[in-house]
């Protein structure tokens, strides 16, 4: 049997990480900034990580959720307690997509309503709803057409007021930072005026965190920069540190009913054992400040590289915008420079994404290897 042939390869086999590095089957070692899409947080075979996820499987890898698991409510208070959102409750699941698609169903639950508003650029997942709800035609089948997805422009309140004034939408689901689409973000008057919008209309507004979220900004959540409340967070990315985890926060505004939502792996003991691992590190080795002080170290260095036409994003999720499409210089930064780093749907953009342990002298090699690069284009 063959694999199905749906991902472009680089010819590179990643055979051990160790913080920010990961090392091939011909022993190369590779700087990582992209994280594997932003979903190494706390460094590669973090020891502490290593530790949790190994004494729990030895212990009881999984039983469903039919049963009492203490490390869910452990995991809901840590998390609570983390990003400041104490008062919402948390559904646990596997994958981002499986998070929004959850937050979606929620929404239309709670409204009664079926469509739902999205943003030109958006990419929210690969599942049935949250593939109506992203913004590439490539990747939705026909089946997905039986969703009722709006695109409006991000920052477009005034078309975002007619559409939700029509009284039908249930959710307006957006990135307040979006990734795929190439780090884009609209002001703040735009987010806390949706978000007066959504309340005044009956419409939960979705704040999609799975990448932009846990801490990769320096804020917990990257809407903490403004005045909003979501009704439902979804995260998962850097959740896990690469174990599948997932889940949403649900306004206490929403009331739960049995069966509404289910999963059968979701919030097993290992992945809670992961993800209580993640928040740990992130306190414990205060990798928030980290974001910010190396986020404010890497826009210096940057103004260095004329060739740069701009630096999009916050924290460590940061795209160096250039006047040319970047397909080439990824793959001399990965095959000559042995660096990793993200494109996007801007082919003009270079993703940057590392784990949130990176130090100054990383960023120091990142653009010694990027300079030298354009210049000997």
């Amino acid at each position: 049997m063959k694999l199905f042939d749906v991902y472009p390869l680089y010819d590179i086999t990643p055979v051990q990480g160790n913080d920010v590095y990961v090392t091939d089957d011909k022993g190369t070692t590779y700087l990582d900034l992209y994280g594997g899409h932003a979903v190494i947080s706390i460094g590669h075979s973090h020891p502490e990580y290593v530790k949790a996820v190994s004494e729990q499987v030895s212990m009881l890898g999984f039983y469903s959720n039919a049963i009492q698991n203490p490390l869910q409510v452990q995991l809901a208070q840590k998390l609570g307690a983390a990003s400041g959102c104490d008062d919402y409750e948390l559904f646990l699941c596997n994958s981002g997509a499986e998070a929004n698609e959850n937050a979606l169903k929620l929404a239309s639950f709670q409204t009664g309503k079926a469509r739902v508003i999205a943003f030109k650029n958006a990419f929210h997942g690969r599942t049935s709803a949250t593939v109506a709800a992203t913004d590439n035609r490539n990747i939705n089948a026909p089946i997905n057409a039986q969703h009722q997805v709006t695109f409006l422009e991000l920052g477009d309140t005034d078309t975002l007021e007619k559409e939700l004034q029509k009284g039908d939408v249930c959710a307006v689901i957006v990135e307040f930072i979006q990734g795929v689409g190439g780090l884009d973000e609209a002001t703040a008057g735009f987010y806390e005026t949706t978000d007066r919008l959504c309340k005044a209309h009956g419409t939960l507004l979705i704040a999609d965190e799975i990448q932009c979220g846990y801490g990769r900004t320096g804020d917990f959540f990257a809407f903490a920069k403004y005045d909003v409340t979501p009704d439902i967070i979804s995260i998962a990315k850097g959740m896990g540190n690469g174990f599948p985890v997932a889940g949403i926060l649900i306004h206490p505004s929403i009331t739960a009913k049995h069966g509404m939502l289910g999963t059968t792996f979701g919030g097993n003991h290992l992945a809670c054992a992961a993800a209580i691992a993640v928040l740990d590190v992130l306190g414990e080795e205060k990798l928030m400040e980290n974001v910010s002080e190396i986020s404010t170290y890497f826009l210096e260095k940057a103004k260095a590289i004329p060739q740069i036409r701009q630096v999009k994003g916050r924290g460590l999720m940061l795209g160096l915008e250039f006047d040319f499409e970047v397909g080439d210089l990824r793959k001399k930064l990965i095959y000559d420079k042995h660096i990793f780093t993200g494109g996007s749907s801007n082919k003009k953009l270079l993703r940057i994404l590392p784990p949130l342990t990176i130090k100054k002298e990383h960023i120091d090699t990142f653009f010694a290897a990027l300079e030298d690069v354009i210049t000997n284009a």
